[in-house]
């Protein structure tokens, strides 16, 4: 008996020295805004055999996450992707919401209370109403770990980043510094140096030009490209919008890599009792200046520079720490932004939606029915309608029946698909076709009307400073991937939900899930798999 207990002891200790041997020292999360997992494919052929391909070879493959949501954007995915909720639990529903009082849109992220870093834009997670991987592994370690994130614009950086972080990075618009917020209370000597030595971005900016990496006929994964002219961009510090086109190339990614391996040198990364965080953001979208083509060799360019700036983060990584020591986890942010344009007498089916004209009927029904004392419409904004609830207050009517109405109103409009209330989504009225505004909005701050329009249909906001935006409800394909950390290459072919990324994360780090997260640890990646 004494011989068996003594073989089961023993078959545990060695059961939990492997467990401790499978926890990671450092975990690097690479999120590329905009990718799509089919290009990847179509531009396989120009790729190394380090970057994206050794990603595919060596990995836990998923071919597909789902979002559970629509209007998908960067700070509500990045939100999704790093707590483990909805927009409906994390209060991140885009990038921007709306001051109808000043008249002017703001980040979702704006905080007058904190001061910019090399920026002069303020901003904090306090919207951030979920906790992320990086705050609960904050916890865990009691403030041991570190937790670091880099990306190109101040949304995913912060929210990447979580509350509890050591700190955010970003590349500012007006001057290419990488920014942050006096939220977080450090700012690593090595960024200092960086903003202000000659590897700063403005001293490099004018020998930055961006022609093809490759002979022109390499770029052949589109049949639609009809022109042979190379491309040819130049940056210049002193013109208007020069570093918010630049973030749109390949050199961002090249930046972001800068700064990673700055971090990756003189951060101790891996070196901690406890383990360690990066989460970097790759761009792989349009170009800023060319957002009307869909088919061009500026993204062909785009993702064979990416794969080589992949290459050279895995490499940095398995010098420093160890890929074996790391955790690995790339995936997509679940859109694409373009703008379509049709050819001169090319005909598509639907037409023009017109917020403007649509809030001011929706008024004048409303004035016909409650009186012409308020203006019952306070205004439009990302699909949604705002009423006048202080008047309805005021003159002691029923909220819910004000937008039951309006809503029966609303879809008499030609191109609106769908019409649902925020009474419906708080009292649990909704349905399986309704679930992905429930998911995508936040009860504070919601709309109390959301609006679906028909596809191919235009929303015009009658503003020439604006481009019309054409409404497409395409899924975006976004990959998934695990590796390092001693994982064995699996292909899995089923869709997972973007919400179970964080708990699976979280799983392998031996520590809580996000507190908004309710979805399980991915099966393949679990202890027991």
């Amino acid at each position: 008996m004494r011989k068996i207990i003594s073989s089961l002891i023993a078959i545990l200790v060695v059961t939990n020295l492997e467990a401790q041997q499978h926890a990671p020292k450092l975990v690097v999360c690479i999120t590329v805004d905009q990718l799509k997992g089919d290009y990847i494919e179509y531009f396989y052929n120009t790729f190394g055999e380090r970057g994206f391909k050794r990603l595919l070879n060596e990995g836990i493959v998923y071919n597909n996450i789902r979002f559970e949501f629509s209007d998908i954007d960067q700070a509500s995915a990045f939100a999704t992707l790093f707590t483990g909720s909805n927009p409906c639990f994390s209060g991140i529903t885009g990038n921007k919401t709306y001051d109808f009082e000043k008249e002017k849109e703001i980040s979702i992220l704006n905080d007058p209370e904190y001061l910019g870093n090399y920026t002069k834009e303020n901003y904090s997670p306090k919207n951030l109403y979920s906790s992320t991987i990086g705050d609960e592994l904050k916890i865990a370690s009691k403030g041991r770990s570190d937790v670091f994130s880099i990306s190109p614009d101040a949304e995913s950086a912060i929210i990447s980043a979580g509350h509890a972080a050591n700190g955010a990075f970003w590349m500012e618009n007006t001057n290419g510094k990488w920014a942050t917020t006096t939220y977080y209370k450090g700012l690593p000597w090595y960024v200092d140096r960086y903003n202000n030595g000659p590897e700063a971005l403005s001293a490099r900016l004018e020998t930055m030009v961006w022609t093809p990496s490759l002979p022109i006929e390499k770029y052949n994964a589109f049949p639609y490209v009809l022109d042979d002219i190379p491309f040819r961009y130049v940056f210049k510090d002193n013109t208007i919008n020069c570093y918010p086109n630049l973030k749109t190339t390949p050199f961002v990614n090249k930046e972001i890599n800068r700064l990673a391996l700055q971090f990756l040198e003189y951060g101790a990364f891996g070196t901690r009792s406890c383990p360690d965080m990066l989460a970097i953001t790759y761009y792989a979208g349009n170009y800023r200046g060319i957002m009307n083509k869909e088919y061009s060799r500026e993204i062909q360019d785009t993702y064979y520079q990416l794969d080589q700036d992949i290459t050279i983060l895995l490499d940095a990584i398995d010098k420093k720490v160890g890929l074996s020591n790391t955790l690995i986890v790339f995936t997509g942010s679940g859109y694409y932004r373009s703008e379509e344009e049709y050819p001169d007498g090319l005909m598509v089916n639907g037409g023009e939606f017109h917020p403007k004209r649509c809030t001011a009927l929706l008024n004048m029904y409303l004035m016909a029915i409650y009186g012409q004392k308020y203006n019952w419409v306070k205004g439009y904004y990302n699909n949604q309608i705002y009423l006048n609830r202080k008047a309805i207050e005021d003159e002691k009517l029923s909220l819910k029946e004000i937008q039951e109405k309006s809503a029966e109103f609303l879809l008499e409009f030609s191109g609106v698909q769908h019409v649902t209330t925020d009474a419906a989504l708080r009292s649990g009225d909704w349905n399986e076709g309704t679930a992905k505004f429930r998911h995508g909005t936040h009860h504070l701050g919601r709309g109390d009307l959301i609006i679906e329009l028909q596809p191919g249909w235009k929303i015009n906001n009658d503003n020439p400073k604006e481009k019309v935006k054409i409404i497409r409800n395409n899924a975006v394909i976004t990959p998934l991937i695990f590796m390092g950390n001693g994982l064995k290459p699996q292909h899995i072919y089923r869709e997972v939900k973007a919400t179970e990324i964080a708990p699976t994360i979280t799983h392998i780090l031996r520590i809580r899930p996000p507190n908004a997260a309710q979805d399980l640890p991915l099966q393949e990646l679990t202890v027991n798999k």
